[in-house]
């Protein structure tokens, strides 16, 4: 994804309403049910007309911004009143549109009562995942969900899960959604949802206002967190056998990952919505808050996304800490939290600047995981730095295959998967797969699968990468997007044209073919093959200069294309040798300098590391070689504390130890002993629970590294 100064985030999702009504009559339904009834007056089918115009305007958007994907939600009403025969029209139109230009994830939201073989050939067709709202068991559901003549539709939704279960359409299955009703025993609503066995469960609150608050029985400000740890706790003793989306932010949040939800954290909205008229609207649960809240005052005809991302309302919930209230920005869990849903913090007189009408709750659910999932346990990645690296390629192979369970029904998937496991399981093939695993922009992509589809092709390449590696012979084939297939690593073969690819590995090279053309390409060789690319090694073993990774964009700073010429190379081999003269420990100690992968940046950058990738240094092309030398070091530093972050706890979530533990390390090594000293001395001053074991090791190694400078 390109970066353009001064350009509001971009917008990677859209919900299209495709059906104004329903077929179900739920009185806690915010579009039918809450303060906004705009629906009454919209058309009840979305026009082709319509349809084609945000199909092209979104396609011209996402070029624009240069996204690398975009997901297109089908809503309504219920999207499936609008028939199949429609929605197969709706669907080619967004693919004929979009596909060309980045990739297209097709979504449906329903409630399955209609749900056909009809539809889920449309969605088959179109690829068109499916999540259902369903609230739990039969009595659960049932408190709720009724038709408009007052009927359980309990039954009818199981029937429409029972078929997305079936084999030819399972791929299909997103989620299931689930409004919490405190009414509702939690861990039965939790057992009734996990033995359907969905692809991931969703456990909303209930859309409620300070002007309109939640329903409190029991009275307790906690409730709803009660509610929720009740079943987190569950959860846990299934062995987290179904991701839930509220606790998997939570766990990410809490040790610095993204947020998964836009009902919690502090990552900008990128949401648009499109009415069934046309009419661009903010995120539709603001309905909730008071008539026309949603509102514009753009639409599709007039308008394109461009001005509906610089909307004062959209910007409002891009603004970050900013953007919250005095409160929570002084709260403990804001980073996890994130103010709570924008809608929640609606109140007369005050607008949204207020907390979230849940939170108390947010409150006690976050700190409640945290304490149920610090781990204590001392981390011996924390002393050793061979430690550290085994710990990362742990945290590596437990994210592949979290990959594997996306991909499990692909069709083109399990030969590599049965690869990879071969080679992982014979120490001498294993090393090598290390080698590909450990490379930091394929940490970035196991990242990225985590919040969106799992980009089928990146992980084949990556088999493939690291069969070459291994010296394994295989062939796979895969469908390829774009024309430039990356082998992590190593480099990138550039195609004809996107299509299906074969890659077969043998004698130290591979073989593509596309179509009725092959080509053959011998690693190593002196005459590269026009079409292959190899990366280059600053020396024999030496740091890797990727500038062609699709998923190098992880910097706080925008890349550049593959460079041409050796200027950048010049100016790193001149950085090298005067660490060489000032460093000289710098190359035989990768525990000391942990970075293995140095990636081109735009001029003025600087040096950056990314956002994930333990080894990655992001480095301005126009860099100076003085400067590369001058702050290598200290990034170093941070770097390896980061490293240590993803694999082990330090502190308790949220404490102020870790704000104090990076101030100690940064001081320490920007020479600042001052600084270093007065953090050290306010951790011993926390109460004692604050540190883990790992933490407290750690900040008695920062004393020792302050004690040695200072002498």
């Amino acid at each position: 994804m390109t970066s353009q100064p001064g350009a509001p985030p971009p917008l990677t999702q859209l919900v299209l309403k495709v059906h104004s009504r329903c077929d179900l009559l739920c009185d806690h339904c915010y579009v039918y049910r809450h303060a906004d009834q705009s629906w009454a007056s919209r058309p009840v089918v979305v026009a082709p007309e319509t349809v084609r115009l945000v199909a092209g305007k979104f396609a011209a958007y996402a070029e624009r911004r240069g996204l690398r994907s975009v997901s297109v939600i089908l809503h309504g009403g219920e999207p499936l009143l609008a028939g199949p025969a429609r929605l197969r029209e709706i669907c080619a139109e967004l693919t004929r549109a979009l596909t060309p230009v980045t990739t297209l994830d097709l979504r449906m939201h329903t409630n399955a009562v209609t749900l056909n073989r009809r539809h889920l050939e449309v969605c088959r067709e179109f690829r068109v995942r499916v999540g259902v709202s369903l609230d739990g068991h039969r009595e659960a559901n049932d408190r709720h969900r009724l038709d408009r003549r007052g009927r359980s539709s309990y039954d009818r939704v199981l029937r429409g899960i029972r078929l997305l279960r079936e084999p030819e359409y399972r791929h299909l299955f997103a989620a299931v959604l689930c409004t919490v009703d405190l009414a509702n025993d939690p861990v039965a609503v939790h057992d009734a949802l996990t033995a359907l066995d969905p692809p991931r469960i969703d456990y909303l609150l209930p859309h409620s206002t300070w002007d309109n608050p939640p329903p409190r029985p029991s009275g307790r400000p906690t409730a709803y967190a009660d509610w929720l740890l009740a079943v987190f706790d569950r959860w846990e003793q299934q062995g987290r056998k179904v991701p839930v989306r509220t606790f998997d932010s939570i766990l990410s949040t809490l040790r610095g990952g993204p947020s998964l939800t836009e009902a919690l954290g502090l990552a900008p909205s990128d949401l648009a919505v499109v009415e069934t008229d046309g009419a661009f609207e903010q995120a539709d649960w603001l309905k909730t808050a008071y008539p026309g809240a949603p509102e514009t005052g753009y639409d599709i005809r007039r308008h394109g996304f461009e001005e509906f991302a610089a909307h004062p309302g959209v910007r409002a919930r891009q603004a970050g800490l900013a953007g919250v209230s005095e409160t929570c920005r002084r709260c403990s869990v804001v980073d996890s939290c994130g103010g709570g849903l924008y809608g929640h913090r609606y109140r007369s007189g005050r607008g949204f600047d207020n907390p979230s009408v849940f939170c108390a709750d947010l409150k006690a659910l976050i700190e409640g995981i945290a304490h149920r999932v610090t781990d204590r346990s001392l981390s011996p990645a924390v002393l050793n730095p061979a430690e550290l690296r085994y710990a990362q390629l742990e945290l590596d192979r437990m994210l592949l295959r979290r990959v594997h369970e996306q991909l499990a029904a692909e069709r083109d998937w399990a030969p590599a998967w049965r690869l990879l496991l071969a080679l992982d399981a014979d120490p001498a093939t294993a090393a090598r797969l290390d080698e590909v695993l450990a490379h930091p922009y394929v940490r970035t992509s196991l990242h990225r699968s985590r919040r969106g589809p799992a980009d089928t092709a990146r992980f084949m390449s990556l088999a493939v990468a690291a069969a070459l590696r291994a010296g394994a012979e295989t062939a796979l084939a895969w469908e390829q997007p774009g024309t430039r297939l990356h082998l992590p690593g190593l480099g990138t073969y550039e195609l004809a044209a996107p299509g299906r690819v074969e890659v077969t590995v043998r004698d130290g090279g591979f073989t593509v073919r596309r179509g009725t053309a092959a080509a053959r390409i011998r690693l190593g060789e002196d005459a590269a093959h026009p079409r292959w690319r190899p990366l280059q090694r600053l020396w024999q073993d030496g740091p890797l200069v990727d500038d062609a990774d699709p998923y190098r964009d992880c910097f706080p700073a925008p890349v550049v294309a593959p460079l041409a010429s050796g200027v950048f190379a010049e100016r790193l081999a001149r950085a090298c040798e005067l660490l060489d003269k000032h460093t000289p420990e710098w190359r035989g100690d990768p525990g000391a300098f942990p970075v293995t992968t140095l990636t081109p940046l735009a001029p003025g950058s600087g040096l950056r590391l990314g956002a994930h990738g333990f080894g990655a240094l992001g480095v301005a092309i126009d860099v100076e070689p003085e400067d590369f030398a001058r702050h290598l070091p200290r990034l170093a530093r941070r770097a390896r504390l980061a490293a240590l972050r993803e694999t082990a706890d330090l502190h308790l979530p949220g404490s102020p130890a870790g704000a104090l533990l990076d101030q100690a390390d940064q001081g320490i090594g920007d020479g600042a002993y001052d600084t270093a000293a007065e953090a050290l001395t306010a951790l011993t001053l926390l109460p004692e629970r604050e540190l883990t074991p790992t933490g407290a090791v750690l900040a008695a190694r920062l004393w020792s590294q302050w004690a040695d400078g200072r002498g």
